[in-house]
């Protein structure tokens, strides 16, 4: 069984910024696309950034400019650097990744890890 364990949320202030850290463990078994996604209170969930196995990258359209998805692949570890937070960027972040264990795929989350931005 691979799990996924985020870290680095916390409270910041409008302006500033946070890099989370999300990182994979368990036994044999191979990582594809990887993903941050955040819900708010009262919110869907939303996709954030999608980085594949080969580093290709894509966001979404609130988050350009502002949010850096990459990951370490020798670390299992995926990283989501946000600057310029606003309030609304208040959420809980989760990880998800496809992963190969070891050659079946599933869709893995993580806990999550809560990101509070005040004005």
């Amino acid at each position: 069984q691979v799990q996924l364990v985020e870290s680095g949320g916390g409270l910041v202030q409008a302006g500033g910024s946070l890099r989370l850290s999300c990182t994979a463990s368990g036994s044999d078994f191979s990582i594809a696309s990887m993903r941050w996604y955040r819900q708010a209170p009262g919110n869907q969930r939303e996709l954030v950034a999608t980085i594949t196995a080969g580093g290709a990258t894509t966001y979404a359209e609130s988050m350009k400019g502002r949010f850096t998805i990459s990951r370490d692949n020798a670390k299992n570890t995926l990283y989501l650097q946000m600057s310029s937070l606003k309030s609304e960027d208040t959420a809980l972040y989760y990880c998800n990744a496809d992963i190969w264990v070891p050659d079946h795929l599933t869709s893995t989350w993580g806990q999550g890890t809560q990101v509070t931005v005040s004005s």
